[in-house]
């Protein structure tokens, strides 16, 4: 393949997990061709010292974001507020902006300061930016060229409801979703929380209520029913397991769950039904999805009350993240939309 085919891409802020995770994918991808990666700390540092995995796959260094050259996409992945209080500078620098952070999620800047507690920087630039779930965008994100990634516990929960709520299989009835979410999730900077005597063998309930991913679940699914998430920590270091709790109208039965997940997520390439009447892996789950870009969904009923739970299973990195980034690029652009995402996952694992 000649280099013309190929779009260039620069990293801002590849350190860390995000970013690394993104690099990983893109060197894999036959169309992008990786020129930089910036990190402050590591600058002048090759990449494969702070990404082993990736020895003897690139021999790019670290730069400084100042030294920041153009590409044909810049993909930032930065702490929160960092990428929306420069944004002017990255659009300077590439014609395609994707966004791994929460900067540009929201569309509605009231929301946006009701849930991260200060005002936007940029609040006219919010209605540019594309929603990156592929399953609830595709068609917007035919050629867009400002990519804001979903958050990883939001994509769990959306994809999760969206084909009940939109084909109207569940009561509007509070819904209830609990997540066990791997150490990933809280990036690659250490806190109190995340040392290793306080984090092995734990499963601590970080966020029983007021999850800052709640606004962004609320904005895309549909019907806008009252949603109650809970974040517990767990002992893996990737993957979330969502389980939700939502109720079913009279006469309604499996046969309907299962026809609303059908009919919406049947051609979908990485959403997987998995309703398995025996064995232990009847159900989702998040080991088996270690690096790859699924979603795999399931749910049983509860025939005596209505209520129906929900499961979905994702990698945190990549279909909560860097996986959905590829996932939407490859929309945008044209490309097979499975390109660079075919891993299919390890068992054992």
């Amino acid at each position: 393949m000649s280099m013309h085919d190929q779009k260039t891409v620069a990293i801002v802020g590849g350190s860390g997990y995000a970013g690394g995770e993104f690099l990983r994918l893109a060197l894999n991808h036959p169309h992008l061709n990786v020129t930089q990666v910036t990190s402050e700390r590591n600058a002048g540092t090759p990449v494969s010292m702070v990404h082993p995995n990736l020895r003897g796959r690139t021999n790019l260094k670290f730069r400084k974001a100042a030294d920041l050259d153009e590409a044909d996409i810049i993909v930032l992945a930065l702490p929160h507020g960092s990428a929306a209080k420069k944004i002017a500078e990255y659009e300077a620098k590439g014609k395609i902006i994707v966004d791994l952070s929460a900067d540009f999620r929201l569309k509605d800047p009231e929301i946006y300061r009701a849930t991260y507690g200060e005002d936007h920087p940029t609040p006219e630039k919010l209605g540019e930016w594309v929603y990156g779930n592929p399953e609830l965008h595709r068609e917007e994100l035919r050629g867009a060229t400002r990519i804001a990634c979903a958050g990883c516990f939001a994509t769990s929960v959306i994809l999760a409801l969206y084909p009940l709520l939109k084909l109207g299989v569940l009561l509007p009835k509070d819904i209830i979703a609990t997540g066990l979410v791997g150490s990933s999730a809280a990036g690659a900077s250490a806190s109190d929380s995340s040392h290793h005597p306080e984090r092995a063998g734990s499963l601590r309930v970080y966020k029983p209520v007021g999850h800052r991913h709640t606004a962004e679940a609320q904005q895309e699914l549909p019907g806008h029913f009252p949603l109650h998430l809970t974040a517990i920590s767990t002992p893996r270091v990737r993957g979330i397991l969502t389980t939700a709790h939502a109720w079913i109208p009279d006469g309604y039965s499996d046969r309907d769950v299962w026809s609303a997940y059908r009919e919406v997520y049947g051609a979908e390439p990485f959403i997987r039904i998995v309703k398995v009447a025996k064995g232990i892996h009847r159900y989702p789950d998040p080991m088996l999805l270690d690096g790859t870009n699924y979603c795999d969904i399931g749910f049983e009923m509860d025939q005596d009350t209505g209520r129906v739970v929900l499961m979905s299973a994702i990698d945190n990195l990549v279909k909560g993240t860097a996986g959905h980034a590829i996932q939407s690029l490859n929309i945008a652009l044209d490309w097979p939309e499975t390109t660079g995402l075919e891993f299919a996952g390890l068992h054992p694992a």
